[in-house]
């Protein structure tokens, strides 16, 4: 029998080179990969309709005769077709015709036609109508099941990929579409076998309940999203097990690491939460692992994660090796410089720094210094990922906010420490909350940790909305509050002026603010300035010097200046939520009583007024990003738009989160291992295994 998965397409009748490399932009391969290219929506076309009884709105199939044909000029010129039947007319317009098309479309000509009734200049219309032209009498059969529609790309028509997967059905009879799945899991989930479910999803009956299968419902599309889900949750249950094959340096030189921790703790000036002492305990126990650490700390904006990794980089010192914190914006890694200098440095620890503006001889003199071992800590922004950058013995690597940086990016990192023949325990921070049905999904691979309390003295934030009406309104309560010795942001979306999003240009604000607050001092920060301006402007804001900072969303992490009590955010509805939480947490930082402004452009969209409620009404990470998930979907959350991570073909997260508590176990019983688990995986992930591994 044939092995689906191996008989490319061009075996099917009508695919050559040409139409193959168009199918190889929807990823379509061979045909397997085309009977697992299901459906997204589909249309009755089993019935014809009298033209009397077509409404607005509706999508129809009717048969009628040509009865005027004629080119209308106008601001678009356009072909207009009046057809008739017994019952009575409408009429089908083209704008994109040839002169082929208008001689065929003759008066007297008879059509059948498919497409939506739409209000136009004559009545009602059809825009662009499917048509085929029939011989009046003769018995022209309509399908007997509902008809399927595809994603397409450039190149190829709604008809034309039908007919292809038609034929790949046939193939079913004769070819062998495996079964992964053994009977016990589909007999306990009542779930279709492999081949029934393809088939019925590439032609169902006209029965069919419509409703179900539009929502991804139907136990047809279940058995397949249930596959899917499986396959990518063994992928990473594989990917775990495969990297603690390799070695990982054990932290166990216990005294040193107590000597580093009792002086460092010494010279903070706060205690530790409960929850940083319970979440570098957990740290503490997986580096004393022979294999690598794959931990993901999740906590709120300024729950104090920084405190945390510096802990854990005083044990991988006391082992005696290396340090890489990388961060993906200046600002943020300049912040984590200063806080690991201020930290380690009175203890012996030397602190590196490296970015993509450290150039000639200074770059020189920091790469010597990290391949010989003489930088314990290096910090850095994606500089620390490129070739040249080679470490004598790099034990941990810690990253911030991953999700920004590129799949490539972090796997080079995780690749440093093998030049010494270990592979470096791996820290993830986040205070952006993942929600947990993508920590379950995407982070399966990681152990998480959450700080789940805020340090002693913190206040919540009070968020009020306003539209930009009230602009006078705001610039009077920035000056109290900066008058009273505190210190605020008013944070701009873009730098340039655009008139097509209305967004008040950052300089311009500045400029504005300076004229109308004399007795202030008004600072600007924004991606565009040179890495030293920026420095400048930032250390001067948080030594008090400046009063209100002016800035673009390079704030948005990393930020601490605990005076500051007052946060304006400009047209915040062009945001995402969890963006929106990172600015608001650039406030609170201290014991002051702080305060969030968001100043929207009216009028605000359905989905506007629901992220700005959300914002008003809590404080909760967590609760944010599931709001966050459900507004914008996973793509958008996670940042794996760029990474392919999440990228299903059948499943949806939000939709199908139900199914992940049932799957774990599923995944743990079959063995990441174990064949069946790797064709599922292959059929499934494919080559987007390796990008996971981080």
């Amino acid at each position: 029998m044939l092995n689906l998965e191996e008989v490319p397409l061009t075996q099917l009748k009508g695919v050559g080179n040409k139409l193959a490399e168009t199918l190889a932009k929807l990823e379509l391969y061979t045909l397997q990969d085309l009977l697992f290219h299901l459906p997204f929506r589909y249309e009755d076309r089993t019935r014809i309709l009298p033209i009397s009884q077509l409404r607005q709105g509706q999508h129809a199939l009717f048969e009628a005769e040509v009865y005027s044909n004629r080119v209308v000029m106008g601001k678009r010129r356009s072909l207009e077709l009046v057809v008739r039947d017994s019952s009575g007319q409408v009429t089908l317009r083209f704008y994109h015709f040839t002169a082929a098309q208008a001689r065929q479309l003759s008066i007297g000509s008879y059509l059948r036609c498919y497409g939506e009734a739409r209000l136009g200049r004559t009545g009602l219309e059809f825009y662009h109508p499917e048509y085929q032209v029939i011989t009046p009498g003769d018995i022209h059969q309509v399908p007997d099941t509902l008809t399927p529609i595809y994603t397409l790309t450039e190149g190829i028509q709604q008809p034309r990929m039908r007919s292809l997967c038609k034929q790949a059905l046939t193939y079913l009879n004769r070819g062998n579409l495996k079964e992964l799945l053994p009977k016990e899991i589909l007999s306990h989930l009542q779930l279709p076998v492999l081949e029934t479910a393809i088939a019925y999803l590439h032609s169902p009956p006209v029965e069919a309940d419509q409703e179900a299968l539009l929502e991804g419902q139907h136990p047809c599309q279940q058995r397949l999203i249930m596959e899917e889900l499986l396959a990518h949750q063994l992928s990473l249950l594989a990917l775990r097990q495969g990297a603690q094959q390799h070695p990982a340096l054990p932290c166990m030189n216990l005294e040193a690491s107590q000597s580093f921790r009792n002086r460092f703790l010494a010279q903070l000036p706060f205690s530790l939460t409960s929850a940083q002492q319970r979440v570098f305990q957990e740290i503490e126990t997986d580096m004393q692992q022979n294999f690598p650490m794959l931990r993901l700390v999740q906590g709120d904006v300024g729950s104090g994660k920084t405190v945390v990794a510096a802990l854990a980089a005083l044990n991988m010192v006391a082992a005696g090796a290396q340090v890489a914190l990388m961060a993906p914006t200046e600002i943020l890694a300049e912040q984590h410089l200063a806080s690991f200098s201020t930290w380690l440095t009175p203890l012996g620890i030397s602190v590196g720094w490296l970015s993509g503006k450290t150039k000639g001889k200074t770059r020189q003199t920091t790469l010597d210094a990290i391949v010989r071992g003489n930088l314990n800590v290096v910090i850095g922004t994606h500089a620390l990922f490129q070739e040249e950058v080679l470490f004598a013995k790099l034990g941990l690597a810690i990253i911030d906010e991953q999700h920004r940086f590129g799949v490539h990016q972090r796997l080079s990192l995780k690749d440093k420490g093998l030049n010494s023949g270990i592979v470096p325990h791996q820290l993830i921070m986040t205070a952006t909350p993942i929600p947990r049905t993508l920590a379950m999904s995407a982070y399966a691979d990681l152990d998480t940790s959450i700080i789940d309390e805020l340090p002693a003295g913190r206040q919540a934030i009070e968020t009020f909305v306003i539209p930009d009406t009230r602009r006078e309104d705001m610039l009077k309560r920035v000056q109290t509050v900066c008058e009273s010795g505190q210190q605020a942001y008013w944070v701009c979306t873009l730098i340039e002026e655009s008139e097509a999003l209305q967004c008040q240009a950052a300089e311009d604000t500045a400029e504005w603010l300076t004229n109308n607050l004399p007795g202030l001092v008004v600072g600007l920060v924004h991606g565009r300035m040179k890495t030293a301006d920026k420095s400048l402007i930032m250390d001067q804001f948080k030594a008090g010097r400046i009063d209100l900072l002016v800035a673009t969303t390079v704030i948005e992490v990393g930020v601490d200046v605990p005076n500051a009590s007052l946060i304006l955010i400009e047209n915040p509805e062009r945001l995402g939520l969890a963006q929106l939480h990172q600015l608001r947490g650039r406030v609170g930082r201290g014991t002051l009583q702080s305060y969030c402004a968001l100043m929207y452009r009216p009028p605000l969209s359905e989905n506007g007024k629901q992220r700005l409620a959300v914002m008003r009404e809590s404080n909760d990470g967590f609760i944010i990003a599931e709001k966050d998930l459900e507004l914008r979907g996973p793509g958008e959350v996670l940042g794996t738009r760029q990474t392919g991570l999440v990228s299903f073909r059948v499943a949806d997260l939000q939709r199908d989160a139900a199914w992940l508590e049932q799957i774990r176990p599923i995944a743990q019983a079959i063995q990441p291992s174990s064949p069946i688990a790797q064709a599922l995986i292959e059929r499934w992930v494919g080559q987007r295994k390796r990008f996971a591994e981080v």
